[in-house]
C-alpha cells in the first residue's frame, strides 16, 4: 500500500483528504504545515504528498523547492485556491509535479495521485516499456526489434513525456513549459513540427501512435 502524506493547515480540508485516500486504499499520513511535513520525513517513509500552497511557518512553495534542494524526488501534488497562471509558473519552478485547484474534484484527485505513482516508478527506472518497445531515458534511445535508435534531445524527451502518461491530452503550451523552457520565445507550433519528425522517425514501430486532439494537443495511445 502506498503512503500519501497530506500537508493542509485547515483540519477539516485535510480530514476529508485523508478519507479519501482511505477508501481508495492509501495510507494517509497527515501534517498541518511544511515544518511538520519535513519533521515526518526524517521518520517515515512516504510515496507520495498531496500539500496546500497557502499554510503558516513555511508555504507549500517553499516546502517543495526545500525538497528538491535536499535531492527528495517523492511526486508532489500541490493543492490551491490560486488559479492564476503566474501561481501554477511558480509552483512547478518550485518542483511540483501537479497541480489542482480548489474545489478539488476527489475522483479526479485519484486519478492524478494513480498517474503520479506510476510516472514515479517510471522515473526510477528511467525507463519505459511498451509492448517489444524500450525507451532508456539515460541514453535517449527506443529499441524495438533489437533495433537502437537514438533521437534527438527534445523529440525523445516529448514521446518519453507522452508516453509516461499514455492517453492523457497534453496541450501545446504544457510540452513547451516542461520540454522546452518556460520563458522559452519559441513558437507552440515548434511541437507540431517534433511531432511530425517523430512519426516520421517511428512510423515502423507498431506498439504506439501520436494522436492529434483536435483543438487541445497531443496524446500517446498504446496500440
Amino acid at each position: 500500500m502506498f503512503s500519501i502524506m497530506v500537508v493542509e493547515d485547515d483540519n477539516n480540508t485535510r480530514m476529508l483528504t485523508c478519507d479519501v485516500l482511505r477508501e481508495n486504499g492509501y495510507i494517509p499520513i497527515e501534517a498541518k504545515d511544511g515544518m511538520q511535513a519535513l519533521d515526518i520525513l526524517d521518520e517515515k517513509h512516504v510515496d507520495l504528498i498531496i500539500m496546500d500552497v497557502m499554510m503558516p511557518k513555511m508555504d507549500g512553495f517553499e516546502l517543495c523547492e526545500t525538497l528538491r534542494k535536499a535531492d527528495i524526488n517523492t511526486p508532489v501534488l500541490m493543492v490551491t485556491a490560486r488559479e492564476t497562471a503566474m501561481d501554477k509558473k511558480r509552483g512547478f519552478r518550485a518542483g511540483t509535479d501537479d497541480y489542482m485547484v480548489k474545489p478539488v474534484d476527489e475522483e479526479e484527485m485519484i486519478l492524478r495521485i494513480q498517474a503520479l505513482l506510476r510516472r514515479s516508478k517510471i522515473v526510477s527506472e528511467h525507463r519505459i516499456t511498451v509492448g517489444g518497445t524500450v525507451l532508456d531515458y539515460d541514453s535517449m534511445t527506443i529499441t524495438c526489434g533489437g533495433e537502437v535508435s537514438e533521437l534527438p534531445p527534445k523529440e525523445f524527451l516529448l514521446i518519453y513525456k507522452l508516453l509516461s502518461y499514455p492517453g492523457k491530452i497534453f496541450t501545446r503550451r504544457q510540452l513547451m513549459d516542461e520540454i522546452w523552457d518556460m520563458s522559452s520565445d519559441t513558437d507552440e507550433r515548434t511541437i507540431d513540427v517534433h511531432v511530425n519528425r517523430l512519426r516520421e522517425r517511428l512510423r515502423d514501430i507498431k506498439d504506439f501512435e501520436i494522436v492529434t486532439v483536435r483543438g487541445l494537443g497531443y496524446k500517446a495511445v498504446k496500440l
